[in-house]
């Protein structure tokens, strides 16, 4: 979907979670298909960010597309190689190029480490360093390179606060040198004093490093700002794919309208005239989800052949890609 060579390629990457009864003897009874038939792929040096409600399936994908999550069904391919085939040192490599950047930086970080510990472990891993003083040396580096001071090197988690814990999460992430980070929604956790400053610091980054990133976010202002495309999910699977302007300019589904008309707009007189499509219902469960689109239960324009048919995943022109009837 991109021109440019992609680094990372996730091919129809499908994850359920079994439900199981039984105390003994366990039985399968269901499944939670949090992921369903997910295809994208992210060039070199791009940031795709992936936007959608809490439950959509964001966080799998990311998750599943490190192998932290085995997956269902369908493949993840990173730098040449296959995530979910590779063993041993194989799987060794994949994990120093592609690294995760956590959504709660409270609970990302071992509080009985320092952050020497914390910040050296994919160095010692991978062993990127001969000694425990060129270790301690790289990391008082990569402390100065996200903003920390090296003084702090020998303390502990609950000694920062919530931004600096944040840091000390991209200091670890970028310890491997990877060329790949998903950030798994990095400022929902912080206030929004600090919000901008990780952004700002994740862009300098990837234009210092040549990083490319799945940026993972609820916040759609945010996502525009850093992102080079945006992908919209619902229920697991993708319904939209674009440039960002192009998205949020020209969105196709009902859905991504939806999302985009409670986008704040600082122009009161503008915000007065824009149509705010309100979706009415429940997101339905993923342990049974609809037939057809997923979305035609909450759908304004849904058609018969909405709960009949899934509707196909196609380019409308522009690398401008949407899964619904009525495009």
């Amino acid at each position: 979907m991109s021109r440019a060579e992609p680094l990372v390629v996730v091919d129809r990457l499908t994850k359920h979670f079994p439900i199981t009864r039984g105390i003994l003897i366990q039985r399968q009874v269901g499944a939670v298909q949090a992921v369903d038939q997910v295809s994208f792929t992210i060039a070199r040096g791009e940031t795709l960010g992936l936007v959608g409600e809490s439950g959509c399936g964001k966080t799998t994908v990311g998750r599943t597309a490190l192998a932290l999550y085995p997956a269902t069904s369908g493949r993840v391919v990173i730098d040449g190689q296959d995530v979910h085939t590779a063993r041993g040192r194989d799987l060794l490599a994949i994990r120093r190029k592609a690294q995760m950047i956590f959504q709660d930086p409270y609970a990302s970080l071992n509080p009985r480490w320092t952050v020497n510990a914390i910040i050296s472990e994919p160095l010692r891993v991978h062993r990127l360093c001969a000694n425990d003083r060129e270790r301690t040396e790289r990391v008082k580096d990569l402390m100065q390179m996200v903003g920390l001071s090296p003084r702090l090197i020998n303390r502990f988690p609950h000694e920062f606060s919530g931004g600096q814990r944040q840091r000390i999460g991209i200091a670890r992430a970028l310890a491997s040198e990877p060329l790949f980070i998903v950030c798994d929604e990095p400022i929902s956790a912080l206030d929004v004093s600090i919000q901008a400053q990780v952004v700002n610091l994740l862009e300098e980054l990837q234009g210092r490093l040549g990083l490319t990133y799945l940026f993972i976010a609820h916040d759609l202002s945010m996502v525009r700002h850093i992102c080079t495309r945006v992908a919209v999910m619902y229920l697991g699977v993708l319904v939209e794919l674009a440039e960002r302007n192009e998205l949020y300019e020209n969105p196709l589904h009902p859905y991504t309208q939806s999302l985009l008309s409670a986008v704040p707009i600082p122009d009161p007189k503008a915000a007065r005239q824009r149509r705010r499509i309100i979706l009415q219902g429940d997101v339905p469960s993923p342990i049974n989800p609809p037939a057809g689109c997923r979305f035609h239960t909450r759908c304004p324009i849904a058609l018969d052949l909405c709960s009949q048919e899934r509707p196909a995943w196609r380019d409308m022109g522009g690398e401008h890609w949407v899964a619904c009837h009525r495009a």
